[in-house]
C-alpha cells in the first residue's frame, strides 16, 4: 500500500493516494498560506479570545504553586515531612490527570466553553473552601479537586486556538498562551509569600486566585469565542470513536515520542517549581554571614527567576522555531531536544552552588528554566499539527494523562522520600532531628535525579525529528481529502456514515 495520505474517517494511520489528493493539499497549504504571517489579519474577537485564554493559564497556574511559596508554613502548621509536603502535589496532579481524558472526549465533542466554564468554576470554588481546613486529609482532598477543574480548562483551550489560526500565527498565538505559564507560576510563589506574610497566615495566600477565577468564569461566558472544529484549516473532518481515536494515537511515532519528551520536562519542572524554594532556603542559612533569610523572601525571589525565564524562554522557543522551520522541517523537536541537553549541566551547576554563592546559583538557574522553558509552546504546536483536528482535545488530555502520571504527579513526591531517605543515612543518629546541613544535602542529592532526566527528555526529542515531517504530511493530506470530499455529494455521505460506524 502507498503510504502517501491518510483517510480522515477512521485512523490517521489508513493511508490513501492519488493526483487529486496532492492537488487538494497544495491548495489547502496555499489557503492556509494567506493567513500565516500577517497578525494584522486578526480580528479583534479573536485576540479578546487568546486574551482571555491567556489570563486563566495565568491565574491556573498561580493557583498551582501558590502553596509552593509558603510550604514551610503549610508543613510547620499540618507537623509533616518533605514526603508528604510532596504529596499534596501529587494528589492534586493525579486528580489532573485521571479526569483529562473525560474532559479530552468531551471536548471534541460538546460546547467547550461550557465545559471550560464549569471546570474553572469548580478550581476556584475548591480552592476557596479547602482553604479554611485545619485537617490535612481534607485539605489534601481538596487539593484533588482542584486538579479536577483545571484539567476541563488545560485540556480544552489549545485547541481553540489551533481552530482559529494556522501556521505561523497559530505559533505566536501559542507562545502567548504558554508564555503565561512560568509567570504564573513565578506569581504563585510571589502572590503565596506576600499575600501569606501580610496577613500572617499562609492560608489567605490561596483565597486570592478564587475571586479572579470568578471574573475567568464570566468572560468564557459572555465574550470568549467558540469557533468550529477544524475551522482554520477549512476541516471538514467528523469526529470518530474514542477508540479510534486512541488507537490513532498509539500508532503516531511524533505524537508518542513528543510526549514521553514532554512527559521530562514535566518531571523536571513539577520538581524543581515545588522543591525550589525550600532547597534554597536550605542552602542560604549554611553560607557565612548570611542573616535574616525567611523562606518567604526565598520564595519572592525564586519567584522572579521562574517568571522572567518564562517570559524570555517561552517566546525565544517560539520564534527559534518560526525562524528554523523554513530552513529545516524537522527544526522544532532538534530545538526542544538541545535545549534539553544543554538545561541539564545548568541545573546541576545550580544545585551546587545555591551553598557557596547566592546570586551565581539564581543566574545558573534562570538559564536553566530558560532553556527548559524553551520547549513549552513548540511542543504544542507539535501536538496540533501531527494530529486531526477532530482528535486535538483527546490528543492533549492523553497527553496530559502521561505526561502528568510519568512525570511531575510523582516527581515532588519521589524528590521527598528519596530526601527523607537520605536523611536517616546521612545523619548521625537514627533517633536525632537531622540538622540544617543534612537536610541541605539530602534535598540536594534527590534534586540531582532531574539533571538525567533531562537528558532523558532530549534523546526522545531527538527520535521525534526523524518522524515529524511524515506525519505532519499525512495530517495535512487527511484535511486536504476531507475537503475535497465533502465538496462532493456521494463522498460526503460516504464520511458521515463511516464516521458514525
Amino acid at each position: 500500500m502507498d503510504q502517501s495520505g491518510i483517510t480522515p474517517n477512521t485512523s490517521n494511520q489508513q493511508l490513501v493516494s492519488n493526483g487529486d489528493n496532492d492537488s487538494a493539499t497544495a491548495l489547502l497549504q496555499e489557503k492556509q498560506a494567506r493567513r500565516r504571517e500577517n497578525l494584522r489579519d486578526v480580528s479583534f474577537v479573536e485576540y479578546m479570545t487568546v486574551g482571555i485564554l491567556c489570563f486563566i493559564n495565568l491565574i491556573n497556574y498561580m493557583d498551582r504553586f501558590t502553596i509552593a511559596g509558603v510550604l514551610g508554613d503549610v508543613k510547620k502548621e499540618f507537623a509533616i515531612g518533605d514526603d508528604q509536603a510532596g504529596f499534596l502535589q501529587t494528589v492534586f496532579v493525579v486528580a489532573y490527570m485521571v479526569f483529562a481524558p473525560i474532559f479530552g472526549y468531551l471536548g471534541d465533542r460538546y460546547s467547550r466553553r461550557w465545559i471550560m466554564a464549569g471546570g474553572v468554576a469548580l478550581w476556584s470554588l475548591t480552592t476557596f473552601v479547602g482553604s479554611f481546613f485545619t485537617n490535612f486529609g481534607m485539605f489534601a482532598f481538596f487539593r484533588g479537586l482542584v486538579g479536577i477543574g483545571e484539567a476541563s480548562y488545560s485540556t480544552i483551550a489549545p485547541t481553540i486556538i489551533s481552530d482559529l489560526f494556522v501556521g505561523n500565527v497559530r505559533s505566536k498565538m501559542l507562545a502567548f498562551f504558554y508564555f503565561a505559564i512560568p509567570v504564573g507560576s513565578g506569581l504563585g510563589y510571589i502572590v503565596g509569600s506576600v499575600a501569606g506574610a501580610a496577613a500572617h497566615n499562609w492560608r489567605w495566600g490561596l483565597r486570592v486566585t478564587p475571586f479572579l477565577g470568578a471574573v475567568a468564569v464570566a468572560l468564557i461566558a459572555w465574550v470568549m469565542t467558540d469557533p468550529e472544529r477544524g475551522q482554520a484549516e477549512d476541516s471538514h473532518m467528523k469526529a470518530t470513536s474514542y477508540k479510534a481515536d486512541i488507537r490513532s494515537l498509539v500508532r503516531n511515532p511524533s505524537f508518542m515520542l513528543s510526549t514521553l519528551a514532554f512527559t521530562c520536562v514535566a518531571f523536571v519542572t513539577g520538581a524543581l517549581a515545588w522543591w525550589g524554594p525550600q532547597f534554597i532556603y536550605l542552602g542560604l542559612t549554611l553560607q557565612p554571614n548570611m542573616q535574616d533569610i525567611t523562606l518567604e523572601s526565598v520564595s519572592y525571589k525564586f519567584g522572579l527567576v521562574g517568571m522572567f525565564a518564562g517570559a524570555l524562554g517561552v517566546p525565544l522557543g517560539s520564534a527559534l522555531a518560526q525562524r528554523l522551520r523554513a530552513r529545516a522541517q524537522d527544526s522544532d523537536p532538534l530545538i526542544c531536544g538541545f535545549a534539553l541537553l544543554a538545561s541539564a549541566p545548568l541545573v546541576y551547576l545550580a544545585l551546587v552552588s545555591v551553598s557557596a554563592h547566592e546570586a551565581t546559583a539564581y543566574l545558573l538557574m534562570f538559564l536553566g528554566m530558560i532553556t527548559l522553558n524553551l520547549t513549552w509552546s513548540i511542543v504544542a504546536d507539535i501536538i496540533l499539527y501531527v494530529v486531526v483536528p477532530p482528535r486535538r482535545s483527546t490528543a492533549e488530555a492523553f497527553q496530559i494523562l502521561i505526561s502528568h502520571m510519568f512525570g511531575d504527579a510523582g516527581s515532588p513526591y519521589l524528590v521527598g522520600v528519596i530526601s527523607e531517605s537520605l536523611k536517616k543515612s546521612l545523619g548521625p543518629m537514627p533517633q536525632e532531628s537531622p540538622s540544617t546541613s543534612v537536610q541541605f544535602r539530602a534535598l540536594q542529592y534527590a534534586l540531582f535525579v532531574t539533571c538525567f532526566v533531562e537528558v532523558i527528555g532530549g534523546v526522545f526529542f531527538l527520535l521525534t525529528s526523524i518522524y515529524i515531517v511524515r506525519d505532519k504530511l499525512k495530517v495535512d493530506r487527511a484535511i486536504a481529502e476531507a475537503e475535497a470530499q465533502s465538496a462532493e455529494p456521494s463522498h460526503s455521505n460516504a464520511q458521515e456514515h463511516a464516521a458514525g460506524e
